[in-house]
């Protein structure tokens, strides 16, 4: 019997409630998933309809490896010769003309790569002396080089990476995977974020589902500790009880939607529900230590502390189980030079914490026949200036920001393997030959899960919104 057979006046009530009121009579729910939905501000967003496959998709699930602070892209893959003849000269002022840096001068030195580089793989590819697992995965990644976004500092950059737009309040790429395709997996949400490193901080809009449903939010985890804060049951009240308490409040929840008609109440729903299934999901999933020694060997792993080695291996654990999107964001790229981050101390310490665990991610992935359906993403918000900012000592060597052409890596779910595609100029500052750009590169991950990115749309306050916004091209080159 409902509770509103029981207590008719309850309905009553509930009209006559505020919805300030009735968000503080809910709150004490089973979690930080629930509350994230309940404290939405974008309630009474219009319906839409949920985007249908348009073409066959290659890729299944993505996982992506956010290098949070902008990782140099000419220290790591694209070398460039003219740099060490122009060494400690002002950069040509021709090259500066119409264009805004983000914390040194234009008359800052030019500064050469202090690392070595070689030529790996059928591609040719340049990699640097830092990245020696990367080096022996080489013809299983597509380099994109002719990268280039348009945002010179942080927040906006990493916004733009991840949303496609560079203020805050738009839905994360995740959450229009979410909300596109749905999970694969009952028990556990289709986008879910795993965090690690020291650095540049990061909100949660880069996850946010913005105006979508609220269920379509990244729901972070911890990769130590408890998993999800708050998602436990409280003392003295079992599994028994929690699934009494819960469809009591579904009820209520329900009894207010035929009032309001309000669709962030049924993601306020759909969310207890998920967070109710994960308590058991969760725990299993991210016990790494059931993993054998081969795999702890392969990625570089610590059960029981936090780190992008477990991070990798804790995704690629997530996507065998049906979830849609895993972001990893790794913080600790920025590079300015100085104790705080250099190019020779920091950098190294970068490389070595994600280099052999994202190669033992896609090598995983591949024995397991999941890299063909998986697609993996490496990349920062913007790559470093061919200018150095600091002074030349080891300990305070850097470069500024630099969004105008840099180096992202792809691997599987459709991706052509082993090719470079696109080049930088003869100083690595401008994107000059197959120029792709951040809407290009979400209209072409779209495209690789079938997905035309011009019509997967949500309406919202009188407009029809979409990951790409108004630009965007499949990168038809680089797909398989």
């Amino acid at each position: 019997m409902s509770l509103t057979s029981q207590h008719p006046q309850i309905l009553e009530s509930l009209r006559n409630a505020t919805r300030r009121r009735f968000l503080q009579d809910c709150s004490a729910g089973v979690g930080t998933l629930a509350l994230a939905s309940l404290l939405n501000e974008n309630l009474f967003a219009e319906t839409a309809t949920r985007a249908l496959l348009h073409h066959a998709p290659k890729a299944k699930r993505i996982i992506y490896l956010f290098q949070s602070g902008g990782p140099s892209h000419l220290d790591l893959f694209d070398p460039k010769p003219t740099l060490k003849k122009l060494h400690g000269q002002k950069m040509p002022a021709e090259v500066l003309q119409n264009v805004r840096l983000a914390q040194i001068g234009k008359d800052a030195a030019v500064l050469a790569s202090p690392y070595a580089f070689r030529q790996y793989g059928k591609s040719g590819a340049w990699l640097s002396e830092l990245l020696p697992h990367l080096q022996t995965a080489v013809d299983d990644i597509c380099m994109v080089q002719g990268f280039y976004s348009e945002a010179f500092n942080h927040d906006p950059a990493t916004l733009f990476m991840n949303t496609g737009a560079q203020l805050a309040g738009r839905p994360a790429m995740g959450s229009w995977f979410s909300y596109g395709l749905g999970s694969e997996s009952q028990d556990l949400p289709a986008y879910v974020v795993l965090m690690t490193g020291v650095g540049q901080p990061l909100t949660n809009s880069a996850w946010g589902s913005g105006f979508l449903p609220s269920q379509h939010q990244g729901v972070q985890l911890r990769s130590s500790g408890d998993p999800v804060l708050f998602v436990g049951n409280p003392a003295g009240m079992g599994s028994a009880r929690r699934r009494q308490s819960l469809d009591a409040l579904k009820d209520l929840n329900q009894m207010r939607y035929q009032v309001l008609r309000d669709p962030e109440i049924e993601a306020r729903i759909a969310a207890y529900e998920m967070a109710y299934r994960m308590q058991t999901s969760v725990p299993d999933v991210m016990d790494i230590s059931k993993e054998p020694a081969n795999m702890h060997a392969l990625y570089g792993t610590s059960p029981g502390r936090a780190s992008f080695a477990n991070n990798c291996l804790l995704a690629r654990r997530l996507v065998e189980r049906g979830v849609r999107f895993v972001q990893l964001y790794h913080r600790g790229w920025d590079h300015h030079g100085g104790p705080d981050g250099n190019l020779v101390y920091d950098l190294k310490k970068r490389c070595l914490e994600t280099d052999q665990p994202s190669v033992a991610l896609i090598k995983d992935l591949k024995q397991r026949g999941l890299l063909d359906s998986t697609l993996v993403l490496w990349g920062g918000e913007f790559g470093r200036t061919p200018m150095m900012q600091g002074n030349p000592k080891p300990d305070q060597i850097g470069r500024d920001h630099h969004p105008h052409g840099y180096t992202v890596w792809m691997a599987g779910g459709g991706i052509k393997p082993g090719i470079v595609h696109g080049k930088t100029d003869e100083l690595g500052f401008f994107a000059v030959e197959n120029k792709v750009h951040v809407h290009d590169l979400h209209a072409t991950l779209l495209h690789l899960f079938g997905v035309d990115h011009l019509k997967m749309t949500y309406r919202f306050q009188g407009r029809d919104y979409r990951l790409t916004d108004v630009h965007g091209e499949v990168v038809k080159p680089i797909l398989a």
